[in-house]
């Protein structure tokens, strides 16, 4: 089969690329949030005064202190190491901590997107305990950006600096994130990422050997949910597609789809196929230059939009412990 997203495509506009939307009015539902920024108490410790100035920050901080310390930093839990390591970190790092202060001046904005989100999340699971604090920490540039503690949401500023922040294109970051990841690292995807790590909370993964067309369905269910609690936000950012590449899948929907049935891969359970169509990338090898990576997300997020569709009465918890074979057998997807 030739490469689909070699051929020219005709633009569409974004609005013909999503489903028109019910976007309920969380206007009226309370959620607490506050940003606290532990980078800023962060470098502001006394090197010189290690231990007693860290005592002062695990009152402010009792539990993120530790994540901080010795997940974050992978720091050993010994007073030498700590000392010296925190000292290097601090002096390493400054420059990157100015840079996120140039970025991140004000919460104001990072508190509020964040928080609409959280007002989705409590329309959709009432029942679900949402966190009340988004902790900002400067970390490893080749370290975690986003994690879900006992504190409350840790974002680490230094991976959402632009995405051409000078630290990003030297030759280790580039190959820890190449470009196609690295591209993502813009203050937008913050909001994203975080509803991301509730509905994680919500839904935990689990590992699975089912068939490549369930586990689209089970990525498609993450995705619809993420649409539905963060409905404003760009599809593009949800996807982590280019906007070029999101309109290409939605242009060649009928000829994604075909090239999955004319080469018998729905039902594949090879580990190989799965990283071909399943994992991140800058592409989808077999669907050619302009594709995305991670194509069956996009698949598996049409295929629920119609069970949906057909199922309009489903709540999102109801969605997502339904089984994705089930889902897949009653959507009867079959784009044009």
């Amino acid at each position: 089969m030739k490469k689909i997203f070699l051929a020219s495509f005709i633009f569409i506009c974004a609005c013909s690329c999503k489903d028109k939307k019910n976007i309920p009015d969380v206007s009226g539902i309370k959620v607490q949030l506050d940003v606290e920024r532990f980078d800023k108490d962060f470098f502001s410790l006394d090197t010189n005064n290690t231990e007693a100035s860290l005592t002062a920050l695990q009152k402010k901080y009792p539990a993120f202190v530790n994540d901080f310390l010795y997940n974050i930093l992978g720091i050993e839990p010994s007073p030498d190491s700590v000392t010296k390591k925190l000292s290097r970190f601090i002096h390493d790092y400054k420059p990157v901590y100015d840079s996120v202060q140039v970025v991140f001046a004000s919460d104001e904005k990072l508190q509020k997107e964040i928080a609409t989100g959280f007002q989705f999340v409590k329309y959709y699971f009432p029942e679900y305990k949402l966190p009340s604090h988004v902790i900002t920490f400067v970390g490893p540039l080749e370290g975690y950006a986003n994690v879900l503690t006992s504190s409350g949401l840790a974002v680490g500023l230094q991976l959402y600096l632009g995405k051409d922040f000078t630290a990003y294109h030297s030759d280790y970051i580039s190959e820890v994130y190449p470009a196609y990841q690295s591209r993502r690292f813009e203050p937008q995807y913050i909001p994203v990422n975080c509803i991301k790590n509730i509905i994680d909370d919500i839904y935990p993964e689990t590992n699975t050997d089912e068939a490549l067309a369930y586990q689209m369905v089970e990525a498609g269910k993450r995705l619809y949910t993420l649409d539905h609690l963060l409905p404003e936000t760009a599809d593009s950012l949800k996807t982590g597609y280019t906007q070029l590449q999101l309109e290409g899948c939605y242009e060649n929907e009928g000829m994604i789809w075909n090239y999955f049935i004319q080469n018998n891969l729905l039902y594949a359970k090879d580990p190989s196929v799965m990283r071909d169509y399943m994992t991140d990338g800058p592409k989808t090898e077999m669907l050619g230059e302009s594709s995305p990576g991670f194509i069956g997300q996009f698949v598996g997020w049409q295929i629920v939009k119609k069970w949906m569709s057909d199922n309009s009465k489903k709540t999102l918890p109801e969605l997502l412990h339904t089984p994705a074979k089930q889902i897949f057998e009653e959507a009867k997807y079959k784009p044009k």
